[in-house]
């Protein structure tokens, strides 16, 4: 395997004429220089040249630009997302062994080992190619998770798009799920969760969130810095060619016009082959202890992988950019530092490490190159055959980027939506009336079965997943010795956050907070994944403010850690911003996956059980959104004391509890109607010890709710175990029969629901 890159082309010596290096730029201060089209503001670029006391080279320029975007840098969000640092780093089973600023959070969870988990997203490219966008979304968090030393052990998809009737819907949904499938199912990931969410504002402005999960033993955690002068700094996984350049850094930091994206980078091409080889060999040098530092190279490239590897370390690096292996060697040095390329990986070695490190790379035919080393100099200092065009405080490049107070205010329109509750609704009153809008919502998009598109997901690949999609949350084993376990659940509502931001992040929370729990899962930490559309929109940033401050204020409550996320902003098309979408993933341990406890009615002769009180709550429903097509009203209230208690008796029941189900969009009705559909299981309830109104009964989405089946004998141990907790609890009827009967209301046939439910997505998109 070459450790140098293929032979220069003939143009090298034109191309060195034109270079634009660190004494050229010094002996000409007003060349005329691209900063506003590569997204920099006027005084941004006035701030680069303060900082390196001259013009920036090309190369150098090129570099501010992506890591001084708003996706790399976080500009507009800083001074929001530093509030998450007040939440306590210790969980309820140990503590954080990494958080926020690291690729990835880290939790201990007992037994030596730790979990690594995060969500990002890739929403931007995914519209401009779907299936690329999608694909590369989905190698991107996974070498997130691979740069903490863990081996990646699972993936979840939260998904956003237009209405399902629209063309565009099906020009990006079938390819989004495709990259998704494709990309996770190559590298042997089962697919444990995620959503399909369908509303207006996502129509041109898909939402493509990526998560994964990672299991390692404590002493495995690697770290991304660059320490150690004289230790080698080696590039190695795929070669660098122009696709990506500037591409999600640049295209996930403007708006789209009404005729498609301001700014059309190419979008990643990804290679799950080339990935699953540098996820083996990683491995490998992690287990050989051959790595004093890695990055991955996601956005940014290596623009970011050597500011941030050498910003965290002793602060200086010396790279060689002409020995880094190109697919496309006509790239200028600036290209070479912005593309971003796939299936890369940057690690830090001790030079009397490089050759067994080398030995390693070619064993697994990953290519792998020395392309420079750690210094003292306390600079960034690149050179392009033998010329230096960059020199420059890393920290300057990585960290010390623009910080933006951006105004906020609460938008004039909140009021007058907050008034317009769904309460004064037209809603049924009779029998009849009832079952037809039971019928009508479970086939409606947002609820109805989604096998259409988690059937082209390999969910239980490599033999450890416990349960997956459409349980609540997706659970895997991480010790086949001990059956210890981990459980994560992606949610949110974007009516619910467009009505109270503040509210709507935490029922976000309190969602997947809850989903996990069902399954048995003590819930444990939080990644987030945020978004927003733009944020020079004052009303925009007063949304993301509040949903910032709502979740620092649950997660203090509820005792989960922030261990690190993703801002995603300029989510609209032209004026029309994305419903406010701070997506939540919870991550819950569970000591024996053995067990847990099921979703769905599993058994005829079961009493049924609710957890939880049910109010009259309409706003943002489904049942508002399907039936009357209106958001407007107070989202349903949270209780966080109340989750809390609940989620305690959940992990308690774990044995007692036959299934669980949460209650959440569509309320009880939808409910009744998926945990029939499991096993074809029918189910028989009376309503009115749940609340007068049995359409409020059925359709009200209150928090803090979940359905839940027992044994006969066991009953009454459930009603005590409710008490102790401080949990109401309402007996609703029995299992049994091939119907869902609502006494005196109505009776559908499991199978007649069910084929409402199932027929949707397939009639759609064929």
């Amino acid at each position: 395997m070459p450790e140098t890159s293929a032979e220069q082309p003939q143009t090298e010596q034109s191309q060195r004429s034109a270079l634009d290096t660190v004494a050229v730029a010094a002996g000409d201060p007003d060349r005329e220089q691209p900063w506003a089209d590569l997204g920099l503001k006027e005084d941004e670029y006035a701030r680069i040249r303060e900082i390196l006391g001259r013009r920036p080279t090309s190369s150098e320029l090129a570099m501010y630009s992506v890591m001084w975007s708003e996706h790399c840098s976080y500009k507009s969000t800083k001074v929001h997302l530093k509030q998450f640092g007040e939440i306590p780093q210790e969980t309820k089973a140990g503590k954080m062994l990494a958080g926020i600023g690291e690729n990835a959070g880290v939790i201990d969870i007992g037994h030596g080992y730790a979990v690594t988990f995060k969500v990002e997203s890739h929403n931007h490219p995914s519209f401009v190619e779907p299936y690329q966008g999608a694909a590369t979304g989905i190698g991107g968090i996974v070498r997130d998770i691979l740069a903490m030393g863990a081996r990646p052990v699972a993936v979840v998809d939260p998904l956003r798009f237009g209405p399902l009737d629209e063309p565009d819907t099906h020009r990006v949904l079938p390819g989004i799920v495709a990259g998704v499938g494709g990309y996770g199912n190559c590298l042997g990931l089962p697919n444990i969760g995620g959503e399909a969410v369908f509303d207006a504002t996502y129509l041109g402005n898909p939402l493509v969130n990526a998560g994964a999960i990672g299991v390692l033993r404590h002493e495995d955690l690697h770290l991304a810095n660059a320490s150690g002068t004289g230790n080698q700094v080696i590039l190695y996984g795929a070669r660098t060619g122009g696709d990506g350049i500037g591409g999600v850094s640049v295209l996930a930091s403007e708006t789209f016009d009404e005729g498609g994206p301001a700014k059309r980078p190419s979008v990643q091409v990804g290679d799950p082959f080339m990935e699953k080889l540098l996820i083996e060999c990683t491995l490998e040098l992690f287990a050989a202890d051959l790595v004093a530092g890695i990055q991955d190279l996601g956005g940014a490239g290596l623009s970011c992988a050597t500011s941030e590897l050498a910003s965290a370390g002793d602060g200086g690096m010396h790279v060689e950019l002409d020995r880094v292996p190109l697919r496309d060697s006509t790239l200028a040095p600036e290209e070479i530092l912005m593309s971003e390329s796939q299936e890369r990986m940057m690690a830090v070695v001790e030079p009397a490490n490089v050759e067994k490190f080398m030995e390693i790379c070619r064993k697994w035919d990953v290519e792998a190159v020395v392309i420079g080393e750690v210094t003292a100099s306390g600079r960034l200092e690149i050179d392009w055959h033998g010329e230096r065009v960059v020199d420059v405080p890393p920290a300057s490049v990585a960290h010390d980027g623009p910080v933006y107070e951006r105004p906020y205010a609460r938008p004039k329109w909140q009021d007058a939506l907050q008034a317009d509750g769904a309460e004064r609704l037209a809603r049924p009153s009779t029998g009849a009336a009832l079952k037809e809008t039971l019928l009508q919502l479970v086939a409606s998009p947002n609820l109805c079965d989604k096998a259409w598109i988690t059937d082209q997901y390999d969910r239980y690949v490599r033999g450890n997943t416990v349960i997956a999609q459409p349980d609540n949350s997706g659970m895997i084993r991480v010790d086949e010795d001990t059956n210890l376990g981990v459980s994560i659940s992606t949610d949110c509502n974007g009516r619910f956050a467009k009505l109270d931001p503040y509210t709507g992040a935490q029922l976000a929370l309190v969602e997947s907070y809850r989903n996990v729990a069902t399954g048995g899962a003590v819930p444990m930490a939080v990644s987030d994944c945020l978004n927003f559309g733009s944020p020079e929109d004052p009303g925009v940033m007063w949304q993301f403010a509040e949903a910032c401050r709502g979740l620092k204020d649950a997660c203090l409550e509820l005792g989960v850690p922030v261990t690190g996320g993703n801002v995603s902003l300029y989510n609209q098309t032209g004026e029309t911003a994305i419903l406010p979408t701070p997506v939540v993933a919870v991550l819950g341990v569970i000591e024996d996956v053995t067990r847990h406890t099921p979703t769905g009615f599993q058994a005829a002769g079961e009493r049924v059980f609710l957890l939880g009180t049910t109010r009259e709550e309409l706003s943002g429903s489904e049942w508002a959104h399907v039936v009357h097509g209106h958001l407007g009203g107070q989202p349903p209230k949270v209780d966080l004391a109340a989750e809390a208690a609940l989620a305690d008796l959940l992990v308690a029941g774990v044995g007692t509890l036959t299934s669980a189900q949460d209650l959440s969009d569509g309320g009880l009705a939808q409910v009744l109607a998926e945990s029939s559909f499991r096993h074809g299981v029918g189910v028989a309830v009376a309503l009115d010890q749940v609340h007068p109104d049995p359409f409020v009964a059925l359709f009200a989405e209150s928090t803090a709710r979940v359905v839940v089946t027992v044994a006969d004998a066991d009953a009454d141990a459930l009603v005590a175990l409710a008490h102790t907790h401080g949990v109401p609890v309402t007996a609703l009827g029995r299992t049994g029969g091939d119907a869902i009967v609502v006494e005196g209301q109505f009776e559908v046939p499991v199978a007649e629901a069910k084929a409402a439910w199932q027929a949707t997505l397939p009639a759609a998109l064929g």
